[in-house]
């Protein structure tokens, strides 16, 4: 199948389609997906398959999930090293997170689906977020939690055009929309949103509610607790994991979030 041109998230393509009243060739859209080098200090630290756009903000956030950033400070600078779909971001870290990239680097990509891949070390995965979430008593009422679903749809407009991106949105504790980032990985979608976040030395992101488009998974609670963000909420599934961990860092963890109605399987304390 030959395409046509691929423009930042979208790639034009040629599709068959199949009905009733025949066989026809349409032009179509779909998802770009593609990979990232991200290097810290000129190292090659890992390599993640994504979704072209906000790849400074993608390599900022993961390194924040990492535990190698932890504010604005940590971060002298991040930039591109080559642009193109298979981009290069190289990130300038100082501080003791250098060290941490070092003892932490990966040894193999991290594919679009999975935000914990690779690590050199199983008990990597349970990194200590330099943020005490259970101290956050931010309240958010249950309209707010229950329109987030809704805000976020309307603001997915690469989703509009594919139907095959994830989405993240961080919103003020009254719904007011801060941020919003669409990647073809769930995780990588929180990292764009949380690395605008430190690269505008936001971070820690108390009082703050994630909304994500997907199911809530044990990396992304862990991506909410390293960043800070007391309430994670979520238009599908929670697994297990994800609520054991939420519970234990103190995050508000919500799912089934979809037309109004939802649960709140860790700290319901948040939401009145």
């Amino acid at each position: 199948m030959t395409g046509t041109t691929t423009t930042g998230a979208v790639a034009g393509r040629t599709v068959w389609r199949f009905a009733a009243d025949g066989v026809a060739a349409v032009d179509d859209q779909v998802a770009v997906e593609a990979p990232l080098e991200i290097r810290v200090n000129g190292r090659g630290y890992a390599v993640t398959m994504r979704t072209p756009g906000h790849d400074l903000d993608l390599a900022a956030g993961f390194l924040v999930s990492e535990g190698v950033v932890g504010a604005g400070s940590d971060l002298s600078t991040v930039s591109v090293v080559e642009d193109a779909e298979g981009g290069v971001v190289d990130a300038s870290v100082v501080g003791p997170g250098a060290m941490v990239a070092m003892d932490r680097q990966r040894h193999v990509y991290t594919t679009s689906s999975c935000g914990v891949c690779g690590l050199a070390s199983i008990d990597a995965v349970t990194t200590t977020s330099r943020f005490d979430v259970t101290r956050d008593d931010v309240e958010v009422t249950a309209h707010v939690v229950g329109a987030l679903p809704d805000l976020l749809r309307e603001a997915q407009a690469a989703f509009d055009a594919t139907g095959g991106l994830h989405a993240a949105g961080l919103f003020a504790a009254d719904g007011r929309l801060v941020a919003v980032r669409e990647d073809v990985g769930r995780h990588n979608a929180v990292d764009k949103v949380v690395g605008n976040a430190v690269r505008q030395g936001l971070l820690p992101l108390a009082g703050h509610v994630l909304q994500v488009s997907g199911r809530a998974s044990f990396e992304l609670v862990q991506k909410a607790a390293m960043a800070g963000i007391p309430v994670l909420a979520a238009v599908s599934a929670p697994s297990s994991l994800a609520v054991d961990l939420a519970e234990q860092a103190g995050v508000t963890l919500v799912a089934f979030s979809r037309r109004g109605a939802f649960n709140v399987y860790s700290h319901p304390q948040r939401i009145t």
